[in-house]
């Protein structure tokens, strides 16, 4: 178990993050972490947790510009362009929170915070917008609209009932006919 260890005052200047980042439930993102030169060859990682002191390290590099991955979290070190990136992926929306961009070395490591948040990609919302003498709907997903009328709504509603009455009929009536007649057939040819 790593121990992440308090955040000292030179940090800002030593490493730098976007404050918040956002990613869509089901997809992924992506932080860069850019650091001062004197640390490249130091070990990089990402903690999460809101305390510092009792964050949960995800993924750590090896001190490398050699991707590291662990569950679905990388890391990556460009030692040239003095950044690393974090990638997550898959978000779930239980991956919101505090996460920590961390530069290991001897002492206190130094970090700063950022704060994640993940948006619900498959949530549909609903309004319900006159348009002349018919009603619409508008359903609104993360990434398109798609506009029902009253029109569409009544042909959707009449073609799922008609195949829902089509079930009823093969339930109760077309099953109970036909195990009927194989017990007539049965009564017929026994000994």
């Amino acid at each position: 178990m790593d121990v992440c260890f308090p955040v000292i005052s030179d940090a800002k200047d030593a490493i730098t993050s976007p404050e918040a980042v956002s990613g869509v439930e089901r997809g992924s993102l992506t932080v860069q972490c850019h650091y001062d030169g004197q640390w490249e060859t130091h070990r990089k990682w990402w903690c999460r947790g809101a305390i510092w002191k009792s964050c949960k390290t995800l993924v750590k590099t090896t001190g490398s510009e050699q991707m590291v991955k662990m569950d679905r979290v990388s890391i990556r070190d460009d030692q040239k362009s003095h950044t690393f990136t974090v990638t997550m992926e898959d978000l779930r929306r239980d991956d919101a929170d505090t996460y920590w961009c961390v530069i290991e070395r001897t002492g206190i490591d130094l970090g700063v915070a950022v704060k994640v948040t993940i948006d619900p990609g498959n949530c549909v919302y609903v309004w319900m917008c006159p348009s002349g003498p018919a009603l619409s709907w508008v359903l609104r997903s993360h990434s398109s609209d798609l506009i029902v009328t009253q029109s569409d709504l009544s042909q959707r509603v009449v073609e799922s009932l008609l195949s829902s009455v089509h079930f009823l009929l093969l339930v109760f009536l077309e099953v109970p006919l036909l195990l009927g007649m194989v017990a007539a057939v049965l009564w017929v040819n026994r000994p």
